[in-house]
Formats: C-alpha cells, sequence, structure tokens
C-alpha cells in the first residue's frame, strides 16, 4: 500500500535535463547526489529520519509505463529515440543512508544516490518528497511525545491531512516518532500500526440524552469505555452520567478501567475535577485523555499546569505540522566520476547556508560515556583515523540499494525503538522544545580544505 512508483511523479524539469543528458550522450555517465536539510522545523534541536523504506521501494518499482510514454508523447517536448531510451530504462541505482529512525542534523550528509547520471537526476523530486514530509511528522511527533513525558499519545490528525496519501505517510511517520498507536485504519492494515478512538459527539447526540448514550457505548464495550464528557456540560451533565455509568458497571461485577475524554474547556480544571470525582468514587488510576487543537506547546504548557490527564489525543497539528509545513531537505549533485575516479562538485551561493558540501561524504555519530556527542563528516574515501581516540566512531551511511534493487528491510517496531533509543542518547539540550541547544558537528581536514579549494575556484 505504501508504493507509488509512476515515473512520472516529478517535476518536468528533471524530465527536460534528462533529455539534455540523453542528448549530449551523458545519461550513462555516473553521478552521485546526496540529500540533506537547510535547517532544523519547528525550532527542533534534532530532526528524525524517516520515509526510507517506502523510498526505496518506490525506487525498486520505477519504471516508464507505456501510458507514460504516450503522454509525455503528447507534449511535444521530448525526441522518440529518447522517449524509446525511457521505455527501456531500468534504474539501477545505489543508495547509502542510515537507517531510519536516525536522528540527523543540518547540513548533514543523509542521503547519497549513484548511479547514471540521468537515473540520479530524475529521482530527485520522488526522493524529496517521501523524505521531507515523513521526517518532518516523525520529528514532529516525537516532540509531542516528549512533552507528554511518557503518557500514551494518539494520532487522531488523518481527516486532516493532506490527502490519503499524505494521511497514510503522516500515520507511519507519526508512529515511528512516538505515538503509540493511530485513528487511521488503512494505516493499521499497511503498517500494523495499533488502531484507537472510542466515539464522537454524534453519539451521544444520536441518543434521547447523554446517559443513554454512554450506557449503551458501555454495553457494546465494557472492558475499556472511555466516554467523551463534553457535548453538553462536562462538570453537571457529562462527569456526572459517566460516574452513574461506571457505578452501575461496577455493581454487575464488571472489570473495567474507567475513562474519559476532555476535548474542550480549561483542561487543567477539568481534569483535575474529573480525577478527583472519578477516585473519590473508588476509580482508581482512571484513563483521562485530553485532545482539541494540541501540539508539544500546549501540552508542555498543560502539563507545568497540573492537568491530570495521562493519556493525549493530537490531531491536526500533528499530521500536518501545522507550525512549521515543511522540513528544508535538498538533493545537489556532489561528484561525477571522470576516467575512473570520483571528481567533486559544489554548489555555490551568496547565501552561506546554500553551500553544498563536495565530493561523496560520509556520517559518523560520536559515542562517549553512553551518550552521543556530536557528528564526523568526511570525505567517502578518507579513513577517520584517531581522531577521536577516547571516543566510538559509529559509521551512519550503510548500503541500503545496490543495482537498483533493495537491501535494507526494518519491521517498525524496530524502526520506533530506535527512535527511543536516539533519543534518549542525544544531549538532553538538544532535546529542548524551546531553544535548544545546537548539536556539534565536524569536519575533517581533508573535507574543510577540498570545500575551500574548490570555492576559491569558482569565485566562491
Amino acid at each position: 500500500m505504501d508504493r507509488f512508483s509512476s515515473a512520472l511523479f516529478t517535476d518536468f524539469y528533471e524530465l527536460t535535463m534528462a533529455q539534455g543528458y540523453f542528448l549530449q550522450g551523458m545519461a550513462e555517465r555516473k553521478a552521485a547526489f546526496e540529500y540533506f536539510f537547510r535547517s532544523h522545523p519547528c525550532d527542533s534541536g534534532f530532526v528524525l529520519f524517516a520515509g526510507l523504506q517506502p523510498l526505496l521501494k518506490a525506487l525498486e518499482d520505477l519504471r516508464f509505463q507505456p501510458h507514460e510514454i504516450e503522454y509525455l508523447r503528447s507534449l511535444g517536448k521530448f525526441r522518440e529515440e529518447f522517449l524509446n531510451y525511457l521505455s527501456d530504462l531500468h534504474f539501477s541505482l545505489t543508495v547509502y543512508s542510515p537507517p531510519e529512525g536516525t536522528a540527523v542534523f543540518a547540513h548533514e550528509p543523509i542521503i547519497r544516490v549513484e548511479g547514471p547520471l540521468l537515473q540520479v537526476q530524475l529521482v530527485e523530486t520522488l526522493l524529496l518528497n517521501y523524505i521531507n514530509f515523513q521526517s518532518l511528522i516523525a520529528t514532529k511527533a516525537a516532540r509531542v511525545w516528549l512533552a507528554a513525558r511518557g503518557d500514551p499519545v494518539m494520532d487522531f490528525g488523518l481527516r486532516r491531512a493532506h490527502g490519503p496519501n499524505g494521511g497514510l505517510f503522516a500515520s507511519r511517520a507519526a508512529y515511528i516518532g512516538g505515538c503509540s498507536g493511530t485513528s487511521n485504519v488503512q494505516a493499521g492494515l499497511a503498517y500494523s500500526i495499533p488502531v484507537l478512538g472510542t466515539m464522537a459527539h454524534s453519539w451521544i447526540m444520536g441518543f434521547s440524552d447523554e446517559y443513554s448514550a454512554f450506557r449503551a457505548y458501555a454495553e457494546v464495550y465494557p472492558s475499556n469505555p472511555i466516554l467523551l464528557v463534553d457535548t453538553y456540560d462536562t462538570l453537571k451533565s457529562g462527569l456526572p452520567n459517566a460516574l452513574r455509568v461506571f457505578r452501575e458497571m461496577r455493581a454487575r461485577g464488571i472489570k473495567f478501567r474507567p475513562g474519559i475524554r476532555l476535548d474542550s474547556g480549561d483542561l487543567v480544571e477539568l481534569s483535575r475535577r474529573a480525577w478527583e470525582m472519578l477516585t473519590r468514587e473508588g476509580f482508581e488510576n482512571p484513563i483521562i485523555v485530553g485532545s482539541g487543537d494540541l501540539d508539544e506547546y500546549k501540552i508542555e504548557d498543560l502539563k507545568a499546569r497540573g492537568a491530570r490527564i495521562n493519556a493525549w489525543g493530537v490531531g491536526t497539528r500533528l499530521l500536518t505540522s501545522a507550525d512549521c509545513p515543511y522540513l528544508s531537505g535538498v538533493y545537489k549533485l556532489a561528484a561525477l566520476k571522470e576516467g575512473g575516479k570520483w571528481v567533486p562538485r559544489i554548489k555555490l551561493s551568496s547565501d552561506p547556508s546554500k553551500v553544498s558540501l563536495p565530493g561523496r561524504c560520509n556520517l559518523w555519530r560520536i559515542r562517549a560515556d553512553g551518550a552521543y556527542q556530536g557528528d564526523y563528516i568526511t570525505l567517502a574515501e578518507e579513513d577517520p583515523g584517531e581522531r577521536f581516540a577516547d571516543a566510538e566512531l559509529i559509521p551512519l551511511m550503510k548500503l541500503m540499494m545496490e543495482g537498483g534493487k533493495v537491501l535494507y528491510r526494518e519491521d517498525l517496531e524496530k524502526i520506533r525503538s530506535r527512535v527511543f533509543q536516539e533519543l534518549r542518547m542525544l544531549p538532553q539540550g538538544v532535546k529542548r522544545l524551546r531553544n535548544p541547544d545546537r548539536y556539534r558537528i565536524l569536519y575533517s581536514d581533508k573535507l574543510v580544505g577540498l570545500k575551500k579549494r574548490l570555492m576559491e575556484r569558482n569565485g566562491g
């Protein structure tokens, strides 16, 4: 269900360049492109790398179908010999990257794609679309999870997600980032994510009165009834009616953990009152779910103000990443092969943040005393040496695809476990929701020297 292999999922200029490479005899020239992002979204101190496995599967499936070739022919922009080349094209890319769920940082080489220049160029849009969006949502989910301080977080955002495919991939990324489950049933089927949810206000409104609605729901789902108590008046109606149903269930000998959901109003005051009312009746450790336009900042604030909420339903602002709706990921030519050797390339700009790293690069993580101390970037052919003799250097750029065949496969639970491990290993200040510390990134002397020489040679 996560396969989207249309070769026309691309920007038009990728195809005009591809025809240019073909006509100039450059289509089969070996090239290396690297993906990185320029800034962290949401004022975050880190980004979680997500979307890799769906991307690799899409790359493995990529073909130009006959009807797609016919469409390109109808545009009148492409020569017949080029269209014939595309018809027979089998993508044979090689991909290096960290595994999904790894914490990554701005201006680091995160994905390296190698192969024939025409092919490596054509997949730019596909790669950016898969990785930018899912990494953004996974990062947002991790920040929400950090704000919740161990409470379960539920993804409730499907109905306002950016279309069916966007909703599917967003739910996948949110689960990777720390959500305990999703309301998205299709994501449950596709990725074995736990599906969660109880009732909407329409359930209560569909009965003659609130008590009847609660009682009917508890009869259908007696083991874990979570009742939405704010349809009419939370304190005067919703909570008293919920308590009445819970008392009746207890009198009948039903074993259950009572729960309520608060979707509006002063969640601090209402959750405190709900906790008092439920525990005073002998219902220990009740579930109190908070929902309603939440994000990491609101959850952090509610926690700080003493809300008695112990589970969170987060929707629109999570699956759309409402306050930071994009990740500034880019994909740049890093090197071309000439005479059997890789020749580095660099992209210059008057804006320093837009200057790319030259050459094929490797990424290493520095670990000491049970925590991450920073990252180290070298040229791919370099031995990192003994610069960090007192620390462990962990190579992050792994071979994930070779010759168009996927080598990397992990189930979602393993990826999700990696995320929790990464969050434990990151410095505390980097995880801060507001004004986080900057993660340390170091560069090898050879890489710094190469960048300086190329900038001087090209007038930078």
